[in-house]
């Protein structure tokens, strides 16, 4: 996807406070970035899917946790089901 697709897509996300949509996002421009290999960026767009998927109680708060932690941005979190 295009980033300027992408940013849209973030903006809008916002407006309608979509979490949903902000966790999935924010995981495709991190993932985007991982590519790219720019970690710093990828964590930062890590960090807001993971706290979007926190404020949701979404199940993908699990994996964003590992992957922050992997690049020692967070300590591993015990999620319970």
């Amino acid at each position: 996807m295009d980033k300027t697709d992408l940013d849209r897509l973030l903006l809008e996300a916002h407006d309608h406070n979509d979490l949903d949509a902000l966790i999935r996002y924010y995981t495709m421009a991190a993932d985007e970035c991982e590519a790219a290999q720019d970690i710093d960026a990828a964590c930062f767009y890590l960090t807001h899917a993971f706290v979007f998927a926190l404020e949701s109680g979404a199940a993908e708060a699990d994996a964003l946790n590992a992957r922050l932690a992997a690049y020692g941005r967070v300590h591993r979190l015990d999620f319970l089901d």
